[in-house]
């Protein structure tokens, strides 16, 4: 057994009434520590996953604060432990966010595989409420393109740390790399593919794969951009109608 603990900081909303209404953007701060030696390499350092996740949040996090005025809602920013050992640390906080809040949306980044440039995301489980809309919106202030899942036989939407939010009934979205080139001599796809199958929870996960930071300052910019969307809204995000997630669990 060992403790660990959730890693938070919040935005205040300008908005009396509507201040004590969060979005939560989380990014799991945890990995899988030493392992078995790979090429005498015992050290899994989790690049990917998730350190570069944290730092996109984290970015996102100094763009609204930089902002010329608060969101009308209140912004928290998650840093969650043990989503390695099955999202313990967003379950947590999922359920307990503080006296007086109440969480209405939240924005997920997990691995984001940007070794690969491309010229769009992919918002996972976005089809499943309102948020469509706010990320929709927010791609189009970005200028970036939204693309479907292309591994949707993965279930990731239930396998991160926004499934411990949407099992309590909240809005979620898994914001990830895209899957477009921007270089056509390099296909995102085939990138992500490769890490998965040599790099993912390998001590390779480290800093000299090729990032490409442009992408993760634009997946930045395009959380930052969705938060004010889902802040500064008049109606609080809701499932779509006949979803199975907002029936099975958004009912109250």
């Amino acid at each position: 057994p060992l403790d660990s603990r959730n890693v938070v900081g919040v935005l205040r909303g300008r908005d009396p009434a509507l201040a004590g209404e969060y979005v939560v953007h989380t990014a799991h701060l945890d990995h899988v520590g030493t392992g078995l030696e790979v090429e005498g390499d015992g050290i899994y350092n989790g690049a990917l996953d998730n350190a570069l996740g944290v730092a996109i949040m984290t970015e996102a996090a100094r763009t609204l604060a930089a902002g010329a005025e608060a969101t009308r809602r209140s912004q928290a920013f998650v840093a969650v432990t043990a989503e390695e050992q099955g999202l313990l640390g967003s379950r947590w906080f999922a359920r307990h966010p503080g006296a007086g809040a109440t969480l209405v949306a939240n924005i997920n980044l997990d691995m984001p595989v940007l070794t690969a440039p491309s010229r769009d995301v992919v918002p996972i489980g976005v089809e499943h409420s309102s948020l469509k809309a706010a990320v929709d919106a927010a791609a189009r202030e970005v200028g970036v393109r939204v693309s479907p899942d292309p591994f949707p036989e993965e279930a990731v939407f239930v396998r991160s740390d926004q499934f411990s939010f949407v099992r309590e009934g909240i809005p979620a979205v898994y914001l990830d790399g895209g899957i477009e080139a921007a270089d056509p001599e390099r296909d995102p796809k085939v990138s992500a593919t490769w890490f998965m199958r040599n790099c993912y929870h390998q001590p390779c996960d480290q800093a000299d794969l090729p990032i490409h930071y442009g992408d993760a300052a634009r997946l930045a910019r395009l959380s930052a951009a969705l938060a004010r969307g889902i802040g500064d809204a008049d109606a609080r995000p809701a499932w779509n109608d006949g979803d199975f997630f907002g029936e099975r669990f958004g009912a109250d």
